[in-house]
């Protein structure tokens, strides 16, 4: 079918999320989940002894996935009313059991546990993901565990690190974003049948007052749904603060990403690494030999979006007024849809970028090698000491040759001659053998290997065998 390209459609839809996740959230899959909640419902009260027969229970799973959509939307114009719509498409194609669709219920018991599925799906499809980028950079950190490499402080020049260890900081940030959306998932249940503002007054009207056949209506469709358990208590509603709950999530994800993406940024500019860029990639439309990180720069603004987006539901659960108001319903089916699809966005780039990396070492020794005799001066200083220099003195005499030397690259344009100063001043007992003893880079990286090797076989493999199944691979839709 050719789009309609004279009307606005989303470009998660066209440009940035998967069919999985943009599945999840289409109204095929919500409502054929009303359907299985209807039957859900009506074979529990069967089961609890209502009057519903076994003919009627068939009818309605016999006709689960084929939804009558003109039908349903015909009756929608007619009585504004997506659920009863919906009801009585699902009636016409089950005249059997049509008088016992929806008993009891409230259009918040398809609706809202329909969310809280939906919730569940994509957030499990979410996790793989996270997982899949913490492989690629697991292996990428061990691969370059031993390569010494600027760290950086206030974006200024520090003590080295290397390149693998840098890593294990991208990925500590999405090992805590995961055990974040496990524990909203732990913590996730059904909003159950509660009736209209959550006393369950027309199911104990049902069942003759019979409390515990009420309460072990909730258990039956939590269990049917697969589900530990249904909220304790609730109004018309679930608490809103489970949709916040999970979009704080993803804005954590979000920022684990942002950072991953602005690192990889100033990396390429300073010609370190790399992101993946394609033979027939074209980097500017006027410049052709530039290279931008077109991919990491979406990352950095998806990200800012869902960062930006996770204030919604934080305003909607604190704005609905005791039972409910329905302020939620137009800005909830936004945020909480588009959230998840800048998240598998930024995952699907995010694979891509990490499956991918390109790193310049011959670049990254230069860039070592011009600051290295700085980071020197204090081995340099220890080791004159220990053939009896003072070391006040000497660290007056290091702080003066740094600043000449640093000077002479900055205002002069003149390599680093500071190894040269330090070895013609006579207050040091070292000849310059002595001293280039110290520019071993390796001498400078600390505990980075093991510290890389730890972490990934205690933080990272435990989530990688648990979700790593199979090997997730990302194209591009653009």
């Amino acid at each position: 079918m050719e789009r309609d390209r004279s009307k606005y459609i989303s470009p998660f839809s066209t440009r940035y999320a998967s069919d999985e996740m943009q599945y999840f959230f289409s109204e095929e899959f919500k409502f054929r989940t009303w359907r299985k909640l209807w039957c859900v419902l009506a074979e529990s009260e069967r089961e609890l002894g209502l009057d519903i027969s076994q003919e009627q229970i068939d009818e309605l799973k016999a006709h689960i996935d084929d939804i009558d959509f003109e039908c349903a939307e015909a009756r929608e114009k007619i009585v504004r009313h997506d659920v009863m719509s919906h009801v009585y498409a699902y009636g016409v194609q089950c005249p059997k059991a049509a008088p016992i669709i929806h008993l009891g219920a409230t259009s918040c018991y398809v609706g809202d546990n329909t969310d809280i599925i939906i919730l569940r799906k994509a957030a499990e499809l979410l996790i793989p993901k996270i997982a899949q980028v913490i492989k690629n950079l697991s292996d990428f950190a061990l691969k370059y565990k031993d390569l010494p490499c600027l760290g950086y402080t206030h974006l200024q020049p520090a003590q080295l690190t290397t390149v693998g260890k840098r890593a294990t900081l991208w990925i500590n940030e999405l090992v805590y974003d995961v055990g974040e959306l496990e524990h909203r998932l732990s913590e996730l249940r059904l909003r159950g049948a509660k009736g209209t503002t959550g006393t369950q007054a027309s199911f104990m009207e049902l069942f003759d007052g019979d409390e515990e056949k009420v309460k072990r209506l909730d258990e039956m469709i939590a269990e049917k749904c697969g589900f530990k358990g249904c909220v304790p208590v609730c109004g018309q509603t679930y608490s809103r603060k489970i949709d916040a709950f999970f979009l704080n999530a993803l804005s954590g994800l979000a920022q684990s990403a942002y950072k991953f993406s602005n690192d990889m940024r100033l990396l390429q500019s300073f010609e370190e690494m790399e992101e993946p860029f394609e033979k027939n990639q074209i980097g500017s439309s006027a410049m052709p030999y530039k290279r931008n990180p077109m991919r990491c720069e979406r990352i950095s603004s998806l990200a800012r979006y869902i960062i930006a987006d996770a204030v919604n539901p934080a305003v909607t659960a604190g704005t609905q007024w005791f039972e409910r108001t329905l302020d939620d319903s137009a800005n909830k089916r936004i945020s909480v849809a588009e959230a998840f699809l800048a998240a598998d966005a930024i995952l699907n780039i995010y694979i891509n970028v990490t499956s991918g990396l390109v790193v310049y070492d011959k670049v990254i020794e230069r860039r070592v090698m011009e600051k290295l005799p700085f980071m020197a001066t204090e081995n340099i200083m220890m080791e004159s000491v220990k053939r009896g220099g003072n070391r006040q003195e000497l660290h007056e005499r290091l702080r003066v040759h740094s600043h000449a030397a640093a000077a002479e690259v900055k205002l002069n344009g003149g390599r680093n001659d500071l190894i040269e100063r330090i070895a013609a001043d006579d207050a040091f007992p070292l000849d310059v053998d002595d001293m280039t003893a110290h520019l071993d880079p390796k001498l400078y990286i600390g505990r980075s290997v093991s510290q890389t090797e730890e972490f990934i076989a205690e933080y990272a493999d435990p989530i990688i065998k648990k979700y790593c199944t199979s090997e997730i691979k990302s194209e591009l839709k653009v």
